[in-house]
């Protein structure tokens, strides 16, 4: 399984979809694996959920600078 590729796909996913962004902030978990559609082992689900915050953090960052 790629990470990276999960990562890029989870961050589209959420960043499209407010509903995903408030339950990616209450259980990161449970919203990763909703739109991936896979229950993923823990070291890695744990990878995904890191990479998705830093990209939706940096997006937040670039956003309030433009």
């Amino acid at each position: 399984m790629d990470v990276k590729e999960q990562i890029t796909k989870a961050v589209d996913k959420i960043t499209k979809d407010k509903s995903l962004q408030e339950q990616f902030k209450k259980d990161p978990v449970k919203a990763l694996e909703n739109v991936l559609g896979v229950d993923l082992p823990d070291d890695i689900i744990n990878q995904v959920v890191q990479g998705v915050k830093a990209s939706l953090t940096a997006d937040k960052i670039s956003d309030s600078v433009d």
